[in-house]
């Protein structure tokens, strides 16, 4: 066996290549689904619908089983899973196959979801963690840029090709993570002498008596489900509203294909100098000012996203919608970093973050259902101001947040 690499250089290439390989098989599925499938908007809800049910049913178990066994082994896994999923839309162009592909992508990613932030925080130590967040956001977003390219020109030739390219190469990230990947840090949740089923109980517990103990965590909890309920029917819905509701300008041959990679490229070169502002401040590393920040963020959500609902400009809509994904996306970093420095016992950490996954999960499946059918009965654009709606009540969470939240020097964030 090679020697292992060092976590950091690990997690920002673990960052780089899923975030490469996820772009090219996700860049093409909004126009895969709508043009060569022809699935209505109520099928392209329910299909996030499975994959938040699988993520549901299983963000707990496979959190626990990494706090127990091996945060390492649990992302390896993890990505193989996915992989497949990715390959195997790409390979049915039918609404059932695609179906089954999400239930397998969502199974595949509760096993990174929880221990990909622990193992991280073990291997690295705390202190760390806002800077490798926002560091591995931005190799994310090169990846990400590279990745449209990819899959653009893949997409050109055969809009499932860039999903068939996008499984194959998951699985292989997985591969190099079986064989690079350190743990050195991990130690294991304390196993008294039971059976397994006892001992996933047993750290679950732990996880509710952590989040319960602290109200900023239980505030965080509540924030990922309003998250969960506001995010489906945006995600699902966006492109089908440009592919269904406007007329691309046809400029030199240009395609939807080329029109999207031209709103993810906008997306991306922006997030990648919004990234690095936030990295180079830590001021806004602390936790009352990370959190005013989040509510800025939150803000340009609404207005973004409720101007690209009501505008029947195919210009002014393109722009609303890449500025709400930069606002959308420089949130993550912020959101995760507060979150892992508010759970205090690591050997529970996966699991609390699996416990907010799941919260997560269990919104979209709900605001993922009344989107659907208000897409199916009003139409997409009220189904996108619905979305704003389900966004509003984040406002006033943040503000309890920040009330509840001790000053913290930037001494504080850096020890």
């Amino acid at each position: 066996m090679p020697p292992k690499l060092p976590a950091y250089p690990v997690f920002l290439i673990l960052s780089g290549g899923a975030a490469f390989f996820l772009t090219i098989w996700s860049f093409i599925t909004g126009i895969y689904r709508v043009e060569d499938v022809g699935l209505t908007p109520f099928q392209l809800i329910m299909l996030g619908t499975a994959l938040e049910m699988a993520v549901l049913i299983f963000e707990i178990p496979t959190g626990i089983v990494a706090d127990l066994r091996s945060r390492r082994l649990s992302v390896i896994i993890g990505y193989f899973i996915m992989g497949i999923g990715f390959f195997l839309e790409g390979w049915l162009p039918f609404f059932l196959p695609i179906l089954l592909a999400q239930v397998i992508w969502g199974f595949g990613y509760t096993f990174t979801s929880g221990a990909k932030d622990a193992w991280l925080a073990d291997e690295i130590g705390e202190s760390r963690l806002t800077q490798a967040y926002l560091r591995a956001s931005q190799v994310a977003l090169l990846a990400t840029l590279l990745g449209l390219g990819v899959s653009m020109g893949l997409g050109s030739i055969r809009h499932n090709l860039p999903m068939l390219v996008g499984g194959v190469g998951m699985v292989l990230l997985a591969l190099f993570l079986g064989l690079f990947m350190p743990e050195t840090g991990f130690k294991p949740t304390p196993q008294p002498d039971r059976s397994s089923w006892q001992k996933m109980g047993h750290t679950f517990r732990e996880g509710v008596r952590v989040v319960r103990g602290r109200n900023t965590l239980i505030l965080i909890m509540v924030i990922a489900i309003l998250f969960g309920l506001s995010s489906e029917g945006r995600d699902r819905l966006w492109q089908a509203h440009l592919l269904l509701n406007f007329t691309f300008p046809q400029i030199a041959g240009m395609t939807a294909v080329t029109w999207f990679g031209v709103i993810e490229f906008s997306r991306i070169l922006f997030n990648l100098g919004v990234t690095e502002y936030i990295r180079q401040r830590p001021r806004l590393h602390r936790r009352r000012t990370a959190i005013t920040v989040q509510i800025i963020l939150t803000s340009g959500n609404l207005l973004t996203l409720s101007f690209f609902a009501l505008t029947g400009h195919i210009g002014l809509a393109m722009s609303a919608i890449t500025l709400n994904a930069v606002l959308r996306r420089a949130n993550d970093p912020l959101y995760e970093a507060w979150l892992n420095r508010e759970i205090p016992e690591p050997q529970v950490r996966a699991t609390v973050f699996s416990m907010n996954g799941q919260l997560n999960a269990l919104g979209e499946i709900i605001g993922g259902i009344l989107m659907a059918f208000v897409a199916q009965w009003l139409g997409i654009r009220a189904a996108l101001l619905g979305v704003v709606m389900l966004l509003l009540p984040l406002l006033a969470l943040y503000g309890v947040a920040f009330r509840h939240t001790p000053a913290e020097s930037v001494t504080d964030v850096n020890s």
